[in-house]
């Protein structure tokens, strides 16, 4: 199936969707799977379905995901090794997260979560990098700041965490994970 690449940015910014039910950090949603991937799938660029069950996900959502839309699908998780990235790409996503480590298979349809500044230095130039508000390790906002990312990385920069508004969406940005606050966010679009 030829996949159909709806662009819906707003101020050039593209919006990654995460159909997410659940997070190891406490969250969960009043809203099923089909109802956020509904949303997901009305408001999203791409649409992020989980593949760890510590966020209510799994590969199956990512090939019924597949059969439900034309849009891009990002597999979203910590990819640890290269044969889940291989499984998410045989699964039906356009697109790995990997989460700390880069990618020997697939480069071009990862997107690398770097875990803190130190890390750009390792990412190939052309590669689409994510700098997470949220320290995995502890659950907090990180010290280090968005801003400080986009002075160290000038390639395609995804801003993820703490997006509850258009308001939380930081200069410079290409685009943003929302996830847990998918429901407020696009209620916040008024887009209907």
């Amino acid at each position: 199936m030829s996949r159909i690449f709806i662009n819906r940015m707003i101020n050039g910014v593209e919006i990654i969707a995460e159909v997410k039910t659940k997070s190891p950090f406490g969250f969960k949603s009043k809203e099923s799977w089909d109802e956020l991937f509904s949303i997901a799938d009305k408001i999203g660029d791409m649409i992020s379905i989980h593949t760890d069950e510590r966020w209510g996900g799994n590969y199956d959502l990512i090939r019924k995901a597949r059969k439900l839309t034309s849009k891009l699908i990002l597999a979203k998780g910590i990819h640890k090794n290269d044969e889940e990235v291989k499984k998410a790409i045989e699964a039906g996503a356009d697109f790995v997260l990997v989460v700390g480590r880069i990618s020997k298979i697939y480069r071009e349809k990862c997107l690398i979560e770097v875990l803190n500044l130190e890390q750009f230095k390792d990412i190939p130039l052309g590669t689409k990098a994510v700098w997470n508000g949220r320290d995995l390790e502890n659950r907090k906002i990180k010290k280090e700041t968005f801003e400080e990312a986009r002075e160290i990385w000038k390639g395609w920069l995804c801003q993820a965490s703490f997006i509850k508004t258009w308001k939380d969406v930081k200069e410079g940005t290409n685009a943003i994970f929302v996830g847990e606050n998918l429901v407020n966010f696009y209620k916040s679009l008024k887009i209907d």
